[in-house]
C-alpha cells in the first residue's frame, strides 16, 4: 500500500507545488464549503420552521376565533337574563300571558337567536328543553331538534359542570338544506341549569366544517393543515374523504416534542403543531421539506455557486503562476535527465539573480568539472571493478544458500512433512535478515515479522506452543528500530517467563504525541519484588546481561543480551529512551519501552 502511494505521488517539483497549492486551497475551501453547507442547511431549516409556525399561528388565530364564536353564542344563551328567564319558565311550563302574548314572547326569543349568527359565520343555534320544547334559528323541516337526543354524545351532557362545554367534533351534516353543499358539521353543546344545578335544557351551536376548511386555503403552496380532536380524529382540513377518520400519521406527530423535520411515508416533511387553548384540539401543519425551503435555499445556492466559481478562477490563476515560476526548474530537470542518459555536452543556460538562476549557473559549472574528472575516474573504476570481481568470485553468494534452503523446503513439503517445511521457511527468513541485511535499523513491522518466525521455530522445538498476540497501532509500523531488539525479550518470555509451557506473549504498541509505547507481556511465572528491584537497578547502567527476571540464556539466536538491547536503544534514541519492568508472582512479566519520536516519525 505504501509503495503504491509512492508511485502515485507527483515526481516533479512543479507538480508538487501545484498539488501543494491545490491542497492548501482545496482543503480550507472544502472545509469552508462543508461548514457553510451545514450552517446553511440548519439556517434554512430554522427559517422554514419559523415561517411554518407563523403561518400556523395565523391559522390558529382564525380557527380559535371561529370556535370561540360558537362558545360566545352558548355563553350568551346561558347568561342573558331575558333568555335565561324565559327558558326556565318554558321548561317548567309556566310561561304567563294569553296565547298572543306567548306567541310574541317566543318570536322575540327566535329573533334574538337569529341575531346570534351575525358574527361573520353561519351558526345554527338549538335550545332543547327537558320537556322537549325547542327553539332554533332554522326551520324544523331542515332538522328536528328532538333528534339530538339520539346522538351518542348527548348522554354525556349530564357529566358537564357549570360553564363546561362538550365538543362533539365533526359529524355528517344533519340539516337537509345544507347537507349537499356542506357535508360535515362541527357542534358544541352546553347544559342549562337551575340554581339547584338541575338541568332544564341544552344549548347546541353548530357550524359547517367547510367554514374552518376555508381558513386553510390561504396557506402557502404545499402547506396542509388538519384540525384534530382529542382522539386524533380529523375535524377539518386535508382530503374531504378523511374527515372524521383517524389521522394516519398520528404516531409520527405524537413523537415530536417541537416543530421538526421527519420522514413520513418515505418523504421528509416539515411538521408544526399547536394546541388550541380551550378544548384540547390541535392544529397540525405538514409541508414537504423541499417545498418549504425552495425560496430560502435558492439564495444560499446562488452564493454557493459564486464561491465555487471564484475558487476555480483563483485556482487556475495559481496554477498559471506556479507554472511560470517553475519553468526554469523544468529546464534544469530536462538537462539533468539528458546528463543521466550520458549526454555531458548539454547545458541548462538558466541564469538569473534568484536562487534558481544561481543553481543553473553552478549546475553548468559542475558539468564542466565532471567532464574533466571523468577520464580520471574511468581508469580508477576499471581497476576497482576487477578487484571486486575477484572478491565476489571468492565468496559464497548468500542467495545461493537461500535458494538451496527453499529447494529443501519444497522437497520436504512434497514428502508430507509440513512442520519441517515451516521450520525451514522460518529459518530461511531469519538467516536472510541476519546475513543479507546490512542496515542496523529496520521498520517495526519487519521486526514483528522476524519475531513471528522466531516464535514459530521455538514452537516446533518444544512440546507446548506459545501464542503471540499483537495489538499494534498502524502508525507504529513505520517507525525505525534496531534489528533484533524484540527477539531477546520474546526469547526470555518463552524460556524463562513461560518455562517452555503454553501461554500468550502480547506485543502492544501505542503511538503518543512524542513517543511510542511498546510493551512485551507474558502470562508466565513472574518474579518477586526483590528480583524486580535488582533488574531495575541494572537497567539504569545497561552494562550487564539481563532479562525479565533471569539471565540471558547463552546460545540465543540473536546473540544479544538484554543489556545490549538497552544500550543500542539509548545510543539510537538518547537518554529520552525509557524502559520499565513490571511483574508479579504468578501474573507474568511486562517490559515497557518508551521510544521517542525522531524526525521521520512525524511524516508517518
Amino acid at each position: 500500500m505504501i509503495s503504491r502511494l509512492r508511485e502515485l505521488a507527483p515526481k516533479s517539483i512543479r507538480h508538487k507545488l501545484i498539488v501543494a497549492s491545490i491542497a492548501c486551497i482545496l482543503v480550507p475551501a472544502a472545509l469552508t464549503l462543508l461548514i457553510y453547507n451545514s450552517l446553511t442547511q440548519e439556517a434554512v431549516k430554522r427559517q422554514a420552521i419559523a415561517n411554518a409556525e407563523d403561518s400556523l399561528q395565523l391559522v390558529n388565530g382564525s380557527v380559535t376565533n371561529s370556535l370561540k364564536g360558537m362558545l360566545t353564542i352558548a355563553n350568551y344563551v346561558q347568561t342573558n337574563p331575558g333568555l335565561k328567564a324565559y327558558f326556565k319558565l318554558a321548561a317548567a311550563n309556566n310561561v304567563s300571558g294569553n296565547e298572543y302574548q306567548r306567541f310574541m314572547d317566543q318570536n322575540r326569543v327566535l329573533e334574538q337567536l337569529d341575531t346570534l349568527t351575525v358574527v361573520g359565520q353561519n351558526s345554527y343555534v338549538t335550545i332543547l328543553l327537558t320537556n322537549d320544547k325547542y327553539y332554533m334559528n332554522y326551520s324544523v323541516s331542515d332538522y328536528n331538534p328532538l333528534e339530538l337526543k339520539k346522538k351518542p354524545w348527548f348522554r354525556k351532557m349530564t357529566e358537564l359542570k357549570g360553564l363546561e362545554s362538550y365538543w362533539a367534533g365533526v359529524e355528517p351534516t344533519e340539516l337537509a338544506y345544507d347537507k349537499f353543499d356542506h357535508p360535515y358539521q362541527v357542534t358544541v353543546a352546553r347544559t342549562l341549569r337551575l340554581d339547584s344545578t338541575e338541568i332544564y335544557g341544552y344549548a347546541v351551536v353548530t357550524i359547517m366544517e367547510d367554514q374552518l376548511h376555508d381558513i386553510f386555503g390561504n396557506l402557502s403552496a404545499g402547506q396542509k393543515v388538519v384540525l384534530l380532536d382529542g382522539e386524533n380524529h380529523i375535524v377539518s382540513g386535508g382530503d374531504p374523504e378523511s374527515i372524521g377518520k383517524p389521522f394516519p400519521y398520528v404516531n409520527a406527530v405524537n413523537s415530536l416534542q417541537a416543530s421538526e423535520v421527519v420522514a413520513i411515508a418515505g418523504e421528509r416533511y416539515l411538521v408544526v403543531q399547536q394546541q388550541l387553548s380551550f378544548n384540547g384540539w390541535r392544529l397540525v401543519l405538514m409541508q414537504p421539506y423541499k417545498e418549504s425551503i425552495v425560496d430560502i435555499s435558492s439564495i444560499f445556492n446562488r452564493v454557493f455557486v459564486i464561491q465555487l466559481i471564484s475558487f476555480f478562477v483563483f485556482l487556475l490563476l495559481l496554477i498559471t503562476l506556479v507554472r511560470a515560476f517553475t519553468k526554469p526548474l523544468v529546464r534544469l530537470g530536462k538537462v539533468t535527465t539528458a546528463v543521466q542518459r550520458g549526454n555531458l555536452l548539454v547545458r541548462s543556460g538558466v541564469r538569473g539573480n534568484d536562487e534558481i538562476g544561481r543553481l543553473g549557473l553552478m549546475f553548468d559549472q559542475m558539468l564542466d568539472r565532471v567532464k574533466e574528472m571523468i577520464a580520471e575516474v574511468s581508469d580508477t573504476q576499471a581497476r576497482k571493478r576487477k578487484a571486486e570481481l575477484k572478491m565476489l568470485q571468492a565468496q559464497i553468494n548468500p542467495h545461493f544458500l537461500f535458494n538451496v534452503l527453499n529447494s529443501i523446503r519444497m522437497k520436504v513439503m512434497k514428502r508430507g512433512d509440513p512442520e519441517s517445511a515451516k521450520m525451514i521457511s522460518s529459518l530461511s527468513m531469519l538467516l536472510r535478515m541476519t546475513i543479507s541485511r546490512e542496515e542496523d535499523e529496520i521498520f517495526l513491522h519487519e521486526e514483528i515479522d522476524l519475531v513471528s518466525h522466531y516464535v514459530s521455530l521455538m514452537n516446533l522445538r518444544q512440546k507446548e506452543e506459545a501464542r503471540v498476540q499483537l495489538d499494534i497501532d498502524p502508525r507504529a509500523f513505520l517507525i525505525k528500530v534496531p534489528r533484533f531488539f524484540l527477539q531477546p525479550l520474546v526469547e526470555n518470555a518463552l524460556i524463562h517467563g513461560l518455562s517452555q509451557q503454553p501461554g500468550v506473549i502480547s506485543i502492544r504498541a501505542d503511538v503518543e504525541e512524542s513517543y511510542t509505547v511498546l510493551s512485551v507481556t507474558d502470562n508466565g511465572l513472574g518474579m518477586n519484588e526483590v528480583r524486580l528491584e535488582s533488574i531495575a537497578g541494572r537497567m539504569q547502567s545497561a552494562g550487564t546481561e539481563m532479562s525479565s527476571g533471569h539471565e540471558e540464556p547463552k546460545g540465543s539466536f540473536s546473540g544479544m543480551g538484554m543489556s545490549n538491547v538497552v544500550e543500542r536503544m539509548r545510543m539510537l534514541f538518547g537518554e529520552d529512551f525509557v524502559i520499565n519492568v513490571r511483574s508479579e508472582i504468578g501474573s507474568g512479566t511486562t517490559i515497557e519501552m518508551h521510544i521517542p519520536h525522531r524526525e521521520e516519525i512525524r511524516d508517518v
